[in-house]
């Protein structure tokens, strides 16, 4: 399966972006899906996961303000990303496992303005 990112941008803090990452095939088959982040000079850092199907993660700098969501009818997943800070600023990258099995997706720039 092809995972594309898409929706990022330029944004002022305090802002809000919806990322989605849309896959070739159906994401059914795959029960952890998740975005990771790397900002520049950073290590990929885990943003929002659900795995299993059901059980949702956050990194601790997203809570609260970050909701993840799949819909697996219509092969996409979302980052719906609120109060944004400069400290988001990264590229953002959809995946999705099925055991051995981890594809990811090209990475979508976000970009927030002081």
């Amino acid at each position: 399966v092809q995972l594309q990112a898409s929706g990022g941008g330029m944004v002022q803090a305090g802002g809000s972006l919806t990322l989605s990452c849309a896959a070739s095939g159906s994401i059914h088959s795959f029960p952890t899906v998740a975005w990771y982040r790397q900002a520049p000079g950073k290590q990929r850092e885990l943003v929002a996961s659900i795995i299993s199907g059901k059980i949702i993660n956050y990194g601790d700098s997203v809570k609260g303000r970050f909701i993840i969501s799949r819909d697996d009818a219509k092969n996409t997943l979302e980052l719906q990303m609120s109060s944004l800070t400069p400290e988001d600023t990264a590229i953002y990258y959809c995946n999705a496992r099925r055991g051995n099995l981890l594809y990811w997706g090209q990475g979508t720039l976000v970009t927030v303005s002081s």
